[in-house]
């Protein structure tokens, strides 16, 4: 069973990064698992908070999620045509210490997806990732892409994916992305 953690970069209830990998849970085949994880609870990163009381334990508790996960699918949103603040400060957050960075991240499976209402897709927030990614010695997938346009059409609202198209695409991803992360 490979266990894939979805972290959506959304804080927003009616995401539609969180949504889409609601879509992947049940999309998954039966010897994938994802687990979804949100940025609920975790503060903006400060060293002196750091250094005096250590991670918040919102940090503590998403860190061990993604240690004890086999992959990472990073749900992006796409703000102002980059990377959400929310979502890079998370895992600046997670980066901490940076002795924690090879356990946390290093030679980890991570894909990229992401929805917006625009309609590109999310597609610079996805290459605004590709440093951030390199710097913390993931094993990229670059295999596939998914970036989901005009996501108020593809999801109804009760946030269920109702766009066929896209649910064969985030299949083939997420077919694509087991057989990565399995080697």
């Amino acid at each position: 069973m490979i266990r894939i953690l979805g972290i959506s970069g959304s804080l927003r209830a009616q995401s539609y990064n969180t949504a889409l990998l609601r879509a992947a849970q049940k999309l998954a085949g039966d010897d994938v698992q994802i687990e979804l994880a949100t940025l609920h609870g975790i503060p903006l990163y400060d060293g002196d908070l750091e250094q005096r009381e250590g991670p918040p334990p919102a940090v503590t508790a998403l860190k061990q999620r993604v240690q004890t996960s086999d992959a990472l699918l990073l749900a992006t949103p796409e703000y102002n045509n980059g990377v959400p603040g929310v979502f890079k400060n998370a895992i600046d957050w997670l980066s901490r210490p940076a002795s924690d960075i090879s356990a946390v991240f290093g030679g980890r499976a991570v894909a990229l997806v992401g929805a917006s209402p625009g309609g590109f897709g999310t597609i610079l927030a996805q290459n605004g990732w590709l440093p951030v990614l390199r710097t913390l010695g993931v094993r990229h997938w670059a295999g596939g892409r998914l970036m989901v346009s005009r996501a108020h059409q593809a999801f109804g609202a009760d946030g269920e994916l109702n766009d066929e198209n896209v649910r064969r695409q985030l299949g083939d991803f997420l077919r694509a992305y087991a057989a990565f992360v399995r080697g």
